[in-house]
């Protein structure tokens, strides 16, 4: 008797601030690698399947993108086009984030 099948895994890439095609707000989006992969009595072997995604925080939404759309917002991400690398905005001098303390060191 031979176990086949398949297996997925998922990895987050990045999170970047851009507008959402779903509802129009500017919000943090998460850049995501979905692998399936073919398994042999339950190791996996090679993978078959490679898909790409971004989905909004805000909303939900999740839209597929083609590997090269995803290459170029990862290079975007490592290069901190938006603030830094995780899409977040840059801190000013004096101003303390929402939820973080400015008396606490």
């Amino acid at each position: 008797m031979i176990i086949f099948g398949t297996k997925g895994y998922l990895y987050q890439l990045a999170v970047l601030t851009m507008v959402c095609g779903w509802c129009g707000n500017p919000a943090a989006h998460t850049l995501r690698k979905r692998v399936t992969k073919f398994t042999l009595f339950f190791i996996p072997l090679f993978p078959f399947s490679t898909k790409y995604a971004t989905q909004c925080t805000f909303c939900g939404g999740e839209r597929q993108i083609p590997k090269e759309e995803a290459d170029q917002l990862l290079a975007q991400a490592a290069a901190g086009q938006d603030g830094n690398a995780y899409g977040q905005a840059p801190q000013q001098p004096g101003v303390t984030p929402p939820g973080q303390n400015p008396y606490q060191r």
